[in-house]
């Protein structure tokens, strides 16, 4: 079963071009410690977390029918529900487009999910450059390399519309940092800079870090932006 621990009912930027709602899976194998979403992460903080039924997220869709053209699935990490094939299915069923939140750390249900024709965008987040201490360093837990590298490739490859993401922190992330990320994954369609929010974070300690400024994060684009089709910063 599908747990649900929030839903943004309408939002004009979490699915590009597109009227969506938000749905956040309960969840996550990762422990970044800049993450704003430690009521879906923390095992500690999910016992309190109010649920939403899928009963109750499915006749909010019925409803909003000719209204919402998609539906983001984010978490946590979506990947990691077993049940999510039947749930995104469910979704499509009643005429929404899907575009997936992923940490890229679970490629067979990507691979699932693209091939059953159940997704129409993937995002994904890249943590760090593509290196083992890098990226345990950065996501805090043990992470297979090879997973978030063959999840780059599968999307690279699915023929959907996708995009990477980074979420650029100040003592996390420099300049040289970004642009070997940008190196490891070009060539690429879109590739987006996130500037960090130092907000209700998993490390409190990161709610003190005063985030990079706009032109920082623009001096980097210029640096990488002919790796991509499309280079943005965000935020």
């Amino acid at each position: 079963m599908i747990e649900i621990g929030g839903l943004e009912k309408s939002t004009l930027i979490d699915y590009p071009a597109r009227v969506a709602c938000t749905v956040f899976l309960i969840g996550c194998n990762f422990r970044c410690p800049f993450c704003y979403s430690s009521e879906l992460v923390l095992p500690e903080k999910i016992k309190s977390q109010p649920r939403i039924s899928e009963k109750e997220f499915f006749d909010f869709l019925k409803k909003r029918k000719g209204l919402l053209e998609g539906v983001v699935i984010c978490g946590g990490e979506p990947t990691l529900n077993k049940d999510l094939p039947d749930f995104v299915k469910k979704i499509k069923k009643l005429g929404y487009r899907v575009k997936i939140d992923t940490n890229g750390s679970n490629p067979e249900m990507l691979k699932e999910l693209i091939k059953k024709k159940l997704l129409d965008y993937v995002a994904m987040d890249i943590k760090a450059s593509l290196r083992s201490q890098e990226y345990e360093r950065v996501v805090g837990v043990k992470t297979d390399l090879e997973k978030i590298k063959k999840s780059i490739g599968i999307i690279k490859n699915s023929g959907i519309d996708y995009e990477f993401k980074t979420t650029v922190v100040p003592t996390i992330h420099t300049k040289e940092d970004i642009i070997k990320i940008a190196k490891a994954i070009a060539p690429a369609k879109k590739y987006f800079l996130q500037n960090f929010r130092a907000e209700k974070t998993i490390n409190p300690k990161f709610e003190k870090i005063k985030p990079y400024s706009k032109d920082f994060l623009l001096e980097i684009k210029e640096k990488i932006a002919g790796y991509f089709d499309i280079c943005e910063v965000r935020g």
